[in-house]
């Protein structure tokens, strides 16, 4: 399953005012946030039923606000306000009623979804009398629990027969979606593919940002231009780079153009929110991303001998445990051995920088480095045609892999040839050319050119 799927935030911050009002953010936890509200707009006296619907409608009210960051993307310091203009009732301080907080106690994990949606349904709500909505009717669930309706008998008469409740779902500290640190052409992972997915979106409302085809989280050209293009539509500055104002902007207008803060939301699929790079690496996991760990690490480690070499063979095994946590420690992380993505974009950048400043002439003859960004189908330029001269000389050499022209233009011609290259060596027949690949296709072509040693 996918990882951000919505959670129980531990505590939610509350601002006790209207949005822009100079007011004061309490912290509370989840549970007793939901205790106040329900015990300040509902009454304790009200039949069990209506009282257990009026509560589901009140936690994937607030949990709509947080998965959203609908107040953060905003620039707020805040997840939710107190003011029913905006959101629902809350009074810091005030006692709640016991029957109300033993059901909060049994249901505060517990959320109402659109089927086949992800994000918790945006329950709008009114008190019924003096205000009438779309939504639940506060003292409408009354009648109806007197009829014998159940709770979800009266959450379908309000929001239709489409609805799920989500049970159970598990708690977590409220981490803001930001991965912390600025991303751009290069980078790879799960956090790109987000703002992928959302720009392609947003550019059916907005046809000048271009189209990112494949949303595969490699930032590329594409996603350059698309991030680009973006920024210039809403007035950011246009680096390319998706910097946290870039990223909360990219969230605050793909909830507007998908409405997930509505009632009427489009919705938001698991597939859309799909972890296609898996989870942070460290030490028992194995494959294709340790073994790009361990290119960049190894590489860095030859200019800093602060770092150790070592050989996982594609296993991040404890050597390598220690390795990441010398280079953490070396480069001001947390050194507990584990990559995420943050980690990922400070050994890109150490490694780039390397790059940046070799001395002319570093690598004579022998294969070039590894550019620092992967190389993908539709590509033109010197990195390719690099990449190209090493394949050619391989299929020269070695039966089975064709001989391609080195003309700098990544047409399918090579990626046939980086497919067949990557099921010969054992490696992800993915036709995108990564480190792993880049990495094997060098040590091949040293050894058919200068009969240096196959290693790793």
């Amino acid at each position: 399953m996918p990882a951000n799927l919505p959670y129980i935030p531990e505590r939610i911050v509350v601002h006790l005012g209207t949005p822009n009002a100079n007011a004061t953010n309490v912290s509370v936890t989840f549970p007793d946030y939901i205790k106040n509200v329900a015990s300040s707009e509902i009454f304790p006296t009200w039949p069990e039923a209506a009282l257990r619907a009026n509560i589901y409608v009140q936690i994937s009210f607030a949990l709509n606000r947080v998965y959203t960051e609908w107040y953060r993307s905003r620039g707020y310091d805040f997840d939710i306000t107190n003011s029913t203009q905006y959101d629902q009732a809350f009074v810091y301080g005030r006692d709640v009623f016991a029957n109300i907080a033993n059901i909060v106690d049994e249901v505060f994990n517990n959320y109402i979804v659109r089927r086949g949606n992800v994000e918790p349904l945006f329950t709008m709500f009114c008190n019924g009398t003096t205000v009438t909505c779309e939504g639940l009717s506060q003292w409408g669930t009354v009648p109806l629990a007197n009829r014998g309706y159940t709770p979800y008998q009266i959450l379908q008469y309000y929001y239709g027969n489409d609805i799920d409740i989500v049970y159970n779902a598990p708690i977590s500290p409220n981490i803001p979606s930001y991965p912390g640190t600025p991303f751009g052409f290069g980078a790879s992972g799960n956090e790109v593919r987000t703002i992928q997915v959302q720009l392609n979106r947003i550019s059916t409302n907005y046809p000048a940002i271009p189209k990112i085809v494949p949303a595969n989280g490699i930032y590329g050209e594409s996603t350059t231009a698309a991030v680009n293009t973006f920024q210039s539509v809403f007035n950011l500055p246009v680096t390319g780079v998706v910097n946290k104002a870039t990223w909360y902007k990219i969230k605050y207008i793909f909830t507007a153009v998908k409405h997930l803060s509505e009632l009427t939301s489009e919705g938001l699929t698991e597939e859309e929110i799909e972890n296609l790079w898996g989870e942070n690496l460290r030490q028992g996991d194995y494959g294709q991303r340790v073994r790009s760990l361990a290119y960049y690490l190894n590489t860095i480690a030859y200019f800093n001998p602060e770092i150790p070499t070592v050989n996982s063979n594609g296993v991040f095994n404890s050597a390598m445990d220690n390795q990441v946590k010398a280079f953490e420690r070396f480069y001001g992380l947390n050194p507990d051995g584990i990559v995420d993505f943050r980690t990922w974009q400070m050994i890109s950048r150490i490694y780039t920088d390397i790059l940046n400043n070799l001395p002319e002439g570093y690598e004579g003859a022998t294969a070039a480095l590894y550019p620092g960004y992967n190389l993908t189908p539709g590509m033109r330029n010197d990195d390719v045609k690099e990449f190209q001269t090493y394949l050619r000389v391989i299929g020269q050499n070695i039966e089975g892999i064709p001989v391609i022209e080195a003309t700098g233009y990544f047409g399918p011609e090579t990626e046939r040839a980086v497919m067949i290259f990557q099921r010969l060596y054992g490696l992800d027949p993915s036709g995108i050319v990564g480190s792993p690949t880049w990495d094997a296709l060098a040590k091949e072509y040293n050894y058919i050119r200068f009969g240096t040693e196959r290693t790793g």
